[in-house]
């Protein structure tokens, strides 16, 4: 079946030379994928390091061709794209210098020596590649998370081939973002299987149930997890689903932070909100804010932003009809609406920006769901020690976001962060959830249903989903990778029940 596209701005739809991959194409792939590995570990750290930051080249030497892409395909605005594909190369240039650190590979070594128990074996452990990973990609990040994504860029930094799942929603850009990877890779001399992509709903299905398959990661809704989760499930032997998934992100702003600095407030949830039509999954869903003076003229300066906002392009027709129930679903749960801009909608997927209100006794599990896209619930207090109580009804999130003055009381700003803590995989001060650095201390993950793991999708450590752990016991050293052998000294090592820091072999 032939692959179409769609631009989201008029809603036409665009025929492309792209067919969906037929279950014998995705054997094929699964195939190269697993022959390709030895020559991806091969490289080492440093060779893949390489690697790594020839892709982060060749994407930004196609710059221009992948933004308009991109844009044609997602609506997004070309300065938001050319900033997310500025990003995608940062993540890859980021784990080559997670390759040179080595500290990934958690290398420990026990000698051989007498214990309580008896002589204990000579003993020597790191983290190896699990195998080719298959890549699910997302609607709202053509480039960060997708073909040419951070998962992408961990998994073949931990040394994992990967079949990247093109997203319908922007296949052009993928393909696009493919022939850039399989380009570097070629320029260093690798074969075919190191990074490809497949087409079509039905072709993800068969990809996880691929023998050569040994992990998937995904960036998208519930139901679509369910679905990749019941395809592996047919599997005789399980692999890991790492998913990123549904999120509301609550945002709490106390009295005296409302009183001081509302309409600056106003000004960042508002842009937080709205940003890239709302179609983050760290946008802000719920806002909890003081029902006292100050907690109103922020709401007011908050109406007055969305209702003087123009309308806002979603990524497809999907979105955009869930978006519109889901408007009027809350509506109907008793959430009612506090702004709303008049639109022209035109022939695309187009649709207001909208806040809704409604005070805390009222908040229910209906209303405190996620709604993709440009859509806030205000909830309204009246006592701060209510709020405890109220974010046990909201599902556990990527973040959780405190605002405080300096006359808030210190111990509900501690509670606060308890509660946070406890459902969510990232605390915000005074600022808001959208915006995700890319960094060695990020962690972007969260208790189900943000997440369904413990690690993060972005960041330095999201390596570890890829990667699986190896003891050698009494080995003799010729066969022992290079980091595990005594005199290697380069990366951080235990040794001994001692870390024991690397040493930079450059002066």
């Amino acid at each position: 079946m032939n692959v179409t596209t769609t631009d989201p701005r008029d809603g036409r739809h665009h025929p492309t030379d792209l067919t969906e991959t037929d279950e014998p194409g995705v054997a094929t792939i699964a195939g190269q994928a697993s022959r390709a590995a030895q020559w991806l570990f091969g490289l080492g750290r440093l060779g893949r390091a390489q690697l790594l930051e020839a892709v982060a080249t060749s994407l930004e030497s196609r710059r221009g061709d992948l933004v308009a892409a991109a844009e044609a395909e997602t609506g997004l605005g070309q300065a938001r794209l050319d900033s997310e594909l500025t990003r995608a190369a940062i993540q890859f240039r980021m784990f080559a210098d997670v390759l040179r650190d080595g500290g990934y590979l958690e290398a420990a070594i026990d000698h051989a020596a007498d214990t309580p128990l008896g002589p204990g074996p000579d003993l020597r452990r790191m983290l190896v590649p699990l195998g080719p990973v298959a890549v699910f990609g997302a609607s709202n990040f053509p480039f960060a998370f997708s073909v040419a994504g951070g998962d992408t860029a961990s998994a073949l930094a931990a040394g994992c081939p990967t079949v990247a799942k093109a997203h319908p929603s922007h296949p052009l850009t993928s393909r696009a973002s493919a022939d850039a990877i399989e380009s570097a890779v070629r320029d260093l001399g690798g074969p075919e299987g190191v990074l490809t992509a497949v087409y079509g709903e039905q072709a993800g299905r068969w990809l996880v149930r691929q023998p050569a398959i040994r992990a998937a990661a995904l960036t998208g809704s519930v139901g679509a997890a369910r679905a990749i989760q019941a395809a592996i499930d047919e599997r005789t032997d399980p692999i890991p689903l790492y998913a990123e998934l549904s999120s509301v992100n609550p945002i709490v702003v106390l009295p005296e932070a409302a009183a001081s600095r509302g309409n600056q407030i106003a000004d960042g949830l508002f842009a937080s909100f709205t940003a890239s039509g709302g179609q983050l999954c760290t946008k802000p869903g719920l806002a909890f804010l003081p029902a006292d003076p100050g907690g109103d003229r922020l709401v007011e300066a908050l109406r007055g932003k969305v209702a003087s906002a123009g309308g806002m392009v979603l990524l497809n027709q999907r979105i955009r009809d869930a978006y519109e129930s889901g408007v009027i679903a809350l509506e109907k749960a008793g959430a009612r609406l506090s702004a709303q801009p008049r639109i022209d909608a035109g022939a695309g997927f187009t649709v207001a920006p909208t806040l809704l209100e409604v005070d805390l006794p009222g908040l229910t599990a209906e209303i405190a769901d996620e709604c993709f896209g440009p859509l806030m619930v205000v909830v309204r207090y009246r006592d701060v020690a209510e709020l405890d109580a109220a974010l046990a009804t909201v599902p556990p999130s990527l973040t959780g976001s405190v605002h405080s003055g300096p006359g808030d009381d210190t111990e509900a700003v501690r509670t606060l962060v308890d509660v946070f803590a406890a459902r969510s995989g990232r605390i915000v001060f005074d600022g808001y959830p959208t915006g995700v650095r890319v960094s060695w201390a990020q962690h972007h993950g969260g208790p189900w249903p943000s997440t369904n793991a413990v690690h993060t999708s972005v960041g330095a450590t999201s390596i570890r989903r890829f990667l699986r752990p190896l003891a050698w016991q009494n080995a003799p050293e010729w066969i022992l990778p290079e980091e595990l052998r005594d005199e290697y000294t380069a990366i951080p090592r235990r040794v001994d029940g001692r870390w024991v820091p690397g040493i930079d072999p450059q002066p």
